[in-house]
């Protein structure tokens, strides 16, 4: 897919730790890129309380494909959109970009079940969630 498909967009600088012994980011970064973009983006829009709130995003799902090798010190664009929003779980599908580029280094998925924070069983999305995540949806 191409920039284009994704509602979203939060830059991102790799890191020196993100490159590993072969001179690329290692695969396992790019599910933190993921989690970063998810997360910022429900920050910002005021649907998550990382501290207080009564609800939580698990991971339930995961995927990612790779397309092309990405390093230090390139700078990235993250990127999101929202293809299913159920009861309590939502599919993000997100994507790397390499600043600038109109095609995917990779692109993955994160399923979220979202549960209350004492209990851990999952919950109804709140109203606010609903909210957030109109705007990105596909």
């Amino acid at each position: 897919m191409s920039r284009s498909s994704y509602p979203h967009i939060l830059p991102i600088q790799t890191r020196w730790a993100d490159n590993d012994v072969y001179g690329h980011v290692n695969n396992v970064a790019y599910y933190g890129y993921f989690d970063t973009i998810v997360n910022a983006y429900l920050i910002a829009s005021g649907a998550l309380d990382l501290h207080t709130g009564a609800v939580i995003g698990l991971v339930v799902e995961t995927g990612c494909r790779y397309f092309a090798p990405l390093a230090f010190p390139e700078q990235l664009e993250g990127a999101l959109r929202v293809a299913k929003i159920g009861n309590s779980s939502v599919r993000y599908e997100l994507a790397i970009f390499r600043a600038g580029d109109d095609k995917p280094a990779a692109e993955g998925h994160f399923v979220h079940v979202y549960v209350d924070r004492e209990t851990r069983r999952p919950t109804t999305l709140p109203d606010k969630f609903r909210a957030a995540l109109e705007p990105v949806r596909v």
